[in-house]
Parts: structure tokens; sequence; C-alpha cells
């Protein structure tokens, strides 16, 4: 599957789309989800063209990957969910159909804030 440079969060990254920012480097984009599932619901997506994880995977280079870890981290920091800021929190990315992914655009979900619960029903 080729990236779709019309998926919504490459027209966030490009500002066609507004986003409530959370945080941004020279990897990754932070902002909140619009449709929030817990309390605290952000969404981190590395600024390059990858479909999921695996195409991350095979593809970024290693300051993104690094980047892009590192950015998720700093995300909980500033939203007071880290360990070391709070009480924790959960990062999940969903790859293709049968993991439930909607946008064709590698992110991060990190929820927070209250106990997020059991991870699959």
């Amino acid at each position: 599957m080729a990236y779709d440079d019309n998926n919504i969060f490459a027209k966030v990254l490009r500002g066609e789309i507004p986003c409530k920012k959370i945080y941004e480097d020279d990897f990754v984009l932070s902002f909140y989800d619009i449709n929030p599932q817990k309390k605290i619901h952000a969404l981190v997506i590395p600024k390059g063209k990858y479909i999921d994880l695996d195409d991350f995977s095979d593809k970024a280079s290693d300051d993104e990957i690094v980047g892009l870890i590192k950015g998720v981290n700093k995300v909980a920091k500033k939203l007071g969910i880290s360990v070391e800021e709070g009480n924790g929190y959960r990062a999940l990315t969903n790859i293709s159909e049968h993991g439930g992914q909607e946008v064709p655009h590698l992110h991060f979900h990190v929820f927070g804030g209250e106990k997020v619960g059991k991870m699959v029903e």
C-alpha cells in the first residue's frame, strides 16, 4: 500500500486542518484527539510519510525512530501523566484493518488522566 498524501493527518501536518497542538519538534507533532476516549487522549504522529508501525520500522531513520519514542514520552510528561509526573498512561498504535487502524498514517494514541482499564475486551 502506498502512502496517501490526502489522509487527515497529512493534512494536519501541512496546516490544512487545524489541531489543538500539545507538542512539536523536528520528528513529531502531538495534538488532542477530536473524539477523546479517556480524560486525556492525545495523538503523536511522526512528520514522515509512514502508513503504520511496520512501514515505519522498515523505512524510518534511526533518528526518526528515537524521535518518535522520545516524543511520546515528552507528550506524556507535558500532559502530567508520565510515571515521573503522574500515575502512568497507555500508548497504543493500531496496524492495518484487523488492528483497528482508521487513518493510514502512523499514530500513537496516548491515554491517561484516569485508570485506562482493560486493553482488549
